[in-house]
């Protein structure tokens, strides 16, 4: 069978709907949350070392090191969403995805979606639909998806 699924998220929450026909209106089928994307990065690197110095003394690295842990937990998020999504597409779930994320986090689903799952993505919305309501979401999508 199979049909489309549509999944908006963001870099802690996304949520997969799907659509039966490809006017029709969507069913939310699951929510998946990421806590740690949503910590700052100051509790995520709570347990690393303090700030670090050049050798020369000219520059501190903690801002840098707290940018790669909140970019590392968004990898980890896209990749166990990667994980659900090829489950389901192994399965039979869906024939086509609609992917819709903010844009940093679209560019990190795109490096992280298994090959077979990415051929099945039929549009891409760089826009942050996450915390709509279903009748929203679908108002941001083409008439036909």
């Amino acid at each position: 069978m199979g049909s489309t699924w549509v999944l908006v998220a963001d870099s802690s929450h996304a949520r997969i709907f799907e659509a039966e026909s490809s006017r029709g209106s969507l069913k939310e089928l699951t929510d998946l949350i990421h806590p740690e994307s949503r910590l700052h990065a100051q509790k995520l690197t709570s347990d690393l070392p303090g700030r670090t110095f050049d050798s020369n003394g000219h520059g501190r690295h903690d801002l840098e090191e707290r940018t790669d842990v909140k970019e590392s937990e968004a990898i980890n998020f896209a990749r166990k969403i990667n994980e659900y999504l090829e489950k389901s597409r192994i399965k039979g779930a869906f024939r086509r995805l609609v992917v819709a994320a903010t844009p940093s986090f679209l560019g990190i689903l795109r490096k992280t979606l298994n090959s077979n799952t990415s051929k099945m993505v039929t549009q891409e919305i760089d826009k942050n639909l996450v915390k709509l309501d279903v009748k929203d979401v679908r108002k941001h999508l083409p008439d036909r998806i």
